[in-house]
């Protein structure tokens, strides 16, 4: 089993809140509509849009709610036309970012992006200067309450995941990009219910921080971009250490 320190946690935490607030709802309609716009609107069909539904489900997304952003995804209702862009930054020491925004106006996106950055220690990279710092995984947590460390990484390997980490109140577990689905259904015929399936951008080689005011800057820049309204995912290579995580508040 992987290490993983309490920032770690606090972002998988606060992720964990902002579902209870309501808040990705719109995020997770985004994905599915887009899921649908690019592979069909058949979850049958379409892996990503299976594992985009299964979230949503997860989150107690609204039925009403999943169908209509599949309809808007084939063209079924009228709507907004939505493209994907990812976004590379630097923040403060050298942090690395990847912002994965789904927009319907690539340039006001990227002017909003480029204000914030400026505005609280980050600059736009040059395409592929952060991505090659990420490796492409999926992810999907497991709740702890019916399995200690043991049994989820006992059931980790037989449901083909690659790894499993520590994230606070549930397990994650990592799969390869195109297994993520299989991971998933594998689990569900052992009884267990994957949440939040998704693909993310996991760092190779993490930051770690050990100053507490550029700690502050780098988590503080990391809420900014992943509140900023359409930004879906936001990755981040580093972590901080133990010893200052607390007075991070």
């Amino acid at each position: 089993m992987a290490g993983h320190n309490k920032w770690s946690k606090v972002k998988h935490i606060k992720a964990v809140v902002d579902v209870k607030r309501g808040k990705v709802f719109s995020k997770m309609a985004k994905e599915i509509t887009i899921a649908a716009k690019h592979g069909g609107g058949n979850p049958d069909l379409n892996a990503r849009l299976r594992s985009a539904i299964l979230a949503a489900r997860a989150a107690n997304v609204p039925n009403d709610n999943i169908e209509r952003a599949v309809k808007k995804g084939t063209g079924e209702l009228d709507g907004q036309s939505l493209e994907e862009v990812l976004y590379e930054a630097y923040g403060p020491n050298g942090a690395a970012f990847l912002v994965e925004v789904v927009t319907d106006n690539r340039n006001r996106s990227a002017n909003d992006l480029r204000t914030l950055l400026s505005k609280n220690g980050g600059t736009f990279a040059d395409a592929g200067s952060v991505a090659y710092q990420f490796s492409r995984r999926g992810e999907l947590r497991l709740p702890k309450d019916k399995l200690n460390e043991d049994a989820a990484m006992e059931l980790a390997l037989e449901s083909g995941a690659q790894d499993v980490q520590d994230g606070g109140e549930v397990w994650l577990l990592y799969t390869a990009t195109d297994e993520l689905f299989e991971v998933v259904a594998a689990l569900r015929q052992s009884g267990h219910t994957a949440l939040e399936p998704r693909l993310i951008y996991q760092a190779n080689a993490p930051l770690l921080i050990s100053d507490l005011a550029t700690a502050r800057g780098a988590t503080s820049l990391y809420d900014l971009l992943d509140d900023y309204d359409d930004a879906q995912s936001v990755h981040a290579n580093f972590e901080i250490d133990d010893s200052i995580v607390e007075q991070l508040d």
